[in-house]
């Protein structure tokens, strides 16, 4: 026992951790900025072919590790949409040295999970597993992502599995509100495809589609070996050399796929269905891009509306004014803010799930919020919401999968992984007035996109919600 905590003391040492810094001071707990001062560094490596390599060294006795690309939706054409979530689903069924059952073989006898997604600008493939296995992990995501066998045989097992998706998506009315706000505010352009993408297309992709959307996008510019856990930096580097020094950088014909500027459109899009107990809705104006310096008020902004869901407790005491109406005058079942940020631009919204009897009120009530937020918010309100979202943030990176998401993500959007204590910085440099400036060039006075699914007889015409995007003031 004094031999496991003598180890222990020399670990601390050696990292100079805070909690050791607050015990020689005669602290007993450690502060919430020594936390983020001694959150372990990111490192970032680039090989020769402009693959990316970062890493966050925790001392874990798991990993996870994982590839993100700049590819997803956004990326496609009308003709081949869902062309990526297709391969989400082509990947684990074999590649060209492991059928599906040696590779699910290889996956299981190491305790691993392995797992994929696709969004509108990125596809990630990633596995969490024990530290000691990592070299077998990368190589596994190296087949995995070069070397897919994606046989004619397995497309059409696949087709039918994802049809099956599309129909059970369709009951998730969330996703379904959410995917036709960005069809209605980003009419014509590619942010406006859902990433699971039309049923039509899924029964027509074929084996070349799938081929020609990896050879245009998959290149190793446009990719990050992100780790996070029990993995030293070196070690991944050269597991990324042996693996993936071979992606390819160079596009046929130098076609280099430009993204094509995103045109917000205020408009709606109803779908209206009496037969529905509850009506989802969400109205939206145009954000800010994910590297935009306006994307923290925004964030504080938000965090200042909040969220409500019936279950909550607190009622008249919660702290989001919209929340408090919500409870006291029973508007809504759930509602919450959110600001979905792409590589150029954004939607900054409110979803919520009201009955057909109060969705003008939950409507009002909430593009009044949006009012408060350009116009009268105050000190006590921001102090609040920075509290509430750096709790959210540090909350959110809560294990290695999490966390490697974030590494993957940031280098992708920002070329740098920004640290817990560079957002704590910038959360605090945020003022009413800032607050109060940013929300007046994004949401006052601006035209907004509006989706409703479900009973919306009651939902307000646009030219009434576009009214209440102002307020006459003398």
């Amino acid at each position: 026992m004094a031999a496991c905590v003598c180890r222990v003391g020399r670990a601390l040492a050696k990292s100079r951790s805070p909690i050791l810094l607050s015990l020689r001071r005669g602290q007993a707990t450690v502060t919430y900025a020594q936390s983020l001062l001694g959150a372990p560094e990111t490192r970032l490596t680039a090989l020769d072919n402009g693959l990316r390599i970062a890493s966050e060294e925790t001392g874990h006795s798991t990993c996870t590790v994982g590839l993100w690309i700049g590819c997803g939706s956004r990326y496609e054409t009308e003709k081949n949409n869902g062309a990526g979530f297709f391969l989400e689903h082509m990947a684990f069924k074999g590649t060209k040295t492991h059928t599906q059952m040696a590779l699910e073989q290889q996956v299981e006898s190491m305790g691993a999970h392995l797992s994929a997604y696709t969004s509108r600008e990125h596809t990630a493939y990633y596995m969490k597993t024990l530290a000691k296995d990592l070299p077998k992990a990368v190589e596994l995501l190296s087949e995995v992502v070069q070397s897919n066998a994606l046989s004619e045989a397995d497309i059409e097992q696949q087709r039918s599995v994802v049809l099956r998706e599309l129909e059970e998506v369709e009951g998730s009315l969330q996703d379904v509100c959410l995917d036709l706000l960005h069809a209605t505010a980003f009419q014509g352009t590619p942010l406006g495809h859902s990433v699971l993408g039309p049923s039509q297309n899924a029964r027509t992709m074929s084996r070349q589609d799938l081929v020609d959307f990896i050879r245009s996008h998959y290149k190793a510019p446009r990719m990050v070996l992100a780790a996070a856990g029990g993995v030293t930096h070196e070690e991944l580097v050269g597991l990324a050399k042996q693996h993936f020094s071979g992606v390819s950088f160079e596009y046929e014909d130098d076609a280099v796929p430009v993204l094509s500027p995103c045109r917000f459109s205020g408009s709606e899009i109803r779908m209206r269905d009496d037969d529905m107990p509850l009506a989802h809705i969400a109205i939206a104006v145009e954000g800010a891009s994910a590297a935009s310096p306006d994307i923290v008020p925004l964030m504080v902004a938000n965090s200042i509306i909040g969220s409500y869901d019936i279950t909550f407790g607190g009622g008249k005491h919660l702290s989001s004014r919209l929340a408090r109406l919500a409870s006291e005058e029973s508007l809504c079942h759930s509602f919450q803010a959110f600001h979905s940020s792409y590589s150029d631009t954004g939607l900054l919204g409110i979803y919520f799930v009201t009955d057909k009897h109060h969705i003008d009120d939950m409507m009002h009530w909430s593009q009044n919020a949006w009012m408060n937020l350009c116009t009268t918010v105050t000190e006590s309100d921001v102090a609040r919401a920075k509290n509430a979202l750096k709790a959210s943030l540090v909350g959110q990176l809560d294990g290695t999968t999490p966390i490697c998401d974030d590494i993957g993500r940031h280098v992708l959007n920002y070329g740098r992984r920004i640290p817990l204590a560079e957002w704590d910085a910038r959360i605090d440099a945020v003022t009413p007035k800032m607050v109060r400036d940013v929300c007046s060039k994004y949401i006052y006075d601006k035209c907004p996109a509006v989706s409703a699914v479900g009973p919306v007889e009651q939902l307000p015409d646009y030219n009434r919600m576009r009214s209440a995007m102002y307020w006459l003031r003398f």
